[in-house]
């Protein structure tokens, strides 16, 4: 549509073939392309074109699957079965994924950072799936895939967040910088400790 906004459409219906009436009573046929006139051939032309951007935007190896297509709205319903499958390959790639995003937990030792690249990547392959999550629940969801250790974190963001208007990247923020703080305030307790180690072993000789 960056394009073009009416290549899109070319796609959602069919290649435009220019037509005319022959015979009486009179029968639509397809025109030459010597009886093309300004207007077929601007049309005609969406067709290659959007064609063209398909079959230039993909490897290679999908390439084969779609080099006997004689549309764009043929090779992007073969791209589309290759990549989704059939409905019911689809539907158990989506249960897969469902049970997947239900199970997810954030580990002890994990960072905000990397449970969330796991948590989108999920989140993303339901999407190429058309399978939307509300923002909202999304929102939740992270939440209660914490450990319990960020409990008392959990407890502050729901009681003054309105989770119904928080966005992803406001939570995953507010939980980075909370990270960041809890892994300051660790560093600066080890040098004490390992003092307070030492002393009770002088004392003990």
């Amino acid at each position: 549509m960056a394009e073009d906004s009416e290549l899109w459409d070319v796609i959602c219906d069919r290649p435009y073939v220019p037509t005319k009436n022959v015979g009486e009573p009179a029968v639509m046929v397809p025109k030459t392309r010597k009886e093309y006139n300004d207007a077929d051939r601007k049309v005609v032309e969406k067709n290659f074109r959007t064609k063209k951007i398909l079959v230039c935007g993909i490897g290679p190896d999908k390439y084969n699957q779609i080099s006997a297509c004689q549309s764009a709205k043929e090779i992007c319903e073969a791209l589309q079965m290759a990549h989704e499958g059939t409905t019911q390959v689809k539907q158990s790639k989506i249960d897969m994924l469902t049970t997947e995003y239900e199970l997810f937990r954030m580990k002890d030792d994990e960072s905000i950072q990397d449970m969330h690249t796991q948590f989108t990547s999920i989140i993303n392959e339901l999407h190429s799936l058309r399978e939307i999550i509300p923002r909202n629940k999304l929102v939740r969801e992270v939440l209660s895939v914490l450990p319990s250790s960020w409990e008392i974190k959990v407890n502050v963001i729901t009681e003054a967040k309105d989770l119904q208007t928080l966005t992803m990247d406001e939570l995953v923020g507010n939980l980075k910088t909370y990270e960041m703080k809890e892994n300051k305030d660790n560093e600066r307790k080890e040098p004490n400790k390992e003092k307070n180690l030492v002393l009770k072993a002088e004392n003990n000789y």
